[in-house]
């Protein structure tokens, strides 16, 4: 096939993307999973660029933040800005200028007024599946409506704590007035996103190679991934979500901060 045949035939190809999900920055990484050393980080971001650059169909990075840790504003918005890039971070509302290690008002509103995409992780970070339907107004309903007012924006994505969700969660997600759901499915989207939206954990073990070959055509360890998700679906329903967080926090080397393993664990 000649060259610009090949070209054309790529440019109809439905753009896929593939979303990253990541919690919290540190200068010199930690043993708890869910942190990445912030030179990790810049060498992920430095792989998305390259990956948007090249001209093979593979997939489209992109970034999110779960949670609203303060490096988000120290750390992660920094190396995003100076590569020209966007992330959406989701915010643990109730802890906002609240809890010690997360980020105050001013700072997520500097965030929001650098161009960075800002929704919603719920009230006080509990998980949606375990909330009666009062409760459920405010981790959803109240979440929403304290950012958009104190930031002066729609607020229209929520990322679902621990991954948890049901048909009942999805349905008070949309009386809620969320148009997009992202959720710890680890599979690649369409470039027309749907109401629900998967994402890759990213593990402080996770390196810039690693993050490659899940951007690849085909990615074998993408579908292994989707696979062991599955796996550990089957597992939270067997042995249930309070023994489940137990072994997830032990496994993942979870500190101690006052917060249920449940808060992470997906």
């Amino acid at each position: 096939m000649h060259v610009e045949s090949i070209s054309k035939e790529r440019a109809r190809q439905p753009l896929q993307k593939l979303h990253f999900l990541y919690h919290e920055l540190r200068p010199h990484g930690s043993d708890y999973s869910y942190v990445l050393d912030t030179n990790e980080f810049d060498g992920h971001l430095d792989l998305f660029l390259e990956m948007r650059k090249a001209e093979s169909p593979g997939l489209w990075p992109e970034v999110t933040f779960d949670d609203g840790h303060i490096s988000d504003f120290d750390y992660a918005l920094p190396a995003l800005l100076s590569r020209g890039l966007s992330a959406r971070f989701f915010i643990t509302v109730g802890w906002t200028g609240q809890k010690p290690g997360y980020m105050g008002w001013r700072e997520l509103r500097s965030l929001h007024e650098s161009g960075q995409l800002i929704g919603a992780h719920g009230w006080s970070h509990a998980l949606l599946t375990h909330c009666a339907p009062g409760d459920l107004g405010v981790e959803l309903g109240k979440a929403k409506s304290v950012l958009e007012d104190k930031l002066g924006t729609s607020i229209t994505t929520m990322s679902l704590p621990g991954g948890r969700y049901n048909r009942r969660v999805i349905a008070a997600c949309r009386e809620a007035g969320y148009t997009q759901i992202y959720t710890s499915v680890p599979r690649a989207e369409h470039e027309t996103l749907g109401f629900t939206v998967g994402r890759v954990n990213v593990r402080g073990d996770s390196s810039p190679k690693w993050i490659g070959s899940l951007l690849q055509p085909g990615s074998r360890a993408l579908a292994k991934m989707e696979r062991q998700y599955r796996i550990k679906a089957v597992a939270k329903n067997v042995v249930g979500d309070r023994l489940y967080d137990k072994l997830w926090a032990l496994l993942n080397r979870k500190e101690p901060d006052g917060d249920d393993a449940g808060d992470y664990a997906a």
